[in-house]
């Protein structure tokens, strides 16, 4: 069991690079200090986490205690690669926060049924983005207990 105050690796699902971008200076300003990891879409997220592919060594893909997921991605989406880790019995218990554009209630509503652990509209300013990414790391990190 991963105690309080213990580094996590926290896994970014996000297409945009410059949200990708964004998010590591984010956590950087905010001073969360885990290692931070990124996919592209929801085949890269699957292959990550299943580690298949170039992520079949285990050193190239430790298991995230977090993973930051974006809902709009090519390939596979977020929805349907949410579903899949929630259904699996090995990557079931790794929290999923969406963080995404959208505010549509549907998948606000259709990532809690999901079994998402958070779902979150993305700021609009870096300032925001900080604010949030010292949230997230206070809450996952500090205070959570999560499962090995």
């Amino acid at each position: 069991m991963k105690t309080p105050g213990q580094p996590i690796v926290i896994l970014m699902a996000d297409d945009d690079a410059d949200d990708r971008m964004l998010t590591k200076e984010a956590l950087e300003e905010s001073r969360v200090l885990n290692e931070l990891r990124f996919v592209e879409d929801g085949e890269e997220l699957m292959d990550y986490l299943n580690r298949r592919g170039k992520y079949a060594n285990a050193d190239d893909a430790p298991k995230p205690g977090l993973i930051l997921l974006d809902l709009n991605m090519p390939k596979k989406d977020g929805r349907e690669a949410l579903r899949e880790i929630k259904s699996h019995p090995d990557l079931r218990r790794i929290p999923v926060v969406v963080m995404t554009t959208s505010q549509a209630e549907e998948d606000i509503f259709r990532s809690y049924d999901f079994g998402a652990s958070s779902f979150i509209t993305k700021p609009v300013t870096f300032d925001r983005l900080v604010e949030l990414m010292r949230a997230l790391g206070n809450y996952w990190v500090e205070f959570v207990e999560l499962p090995d």
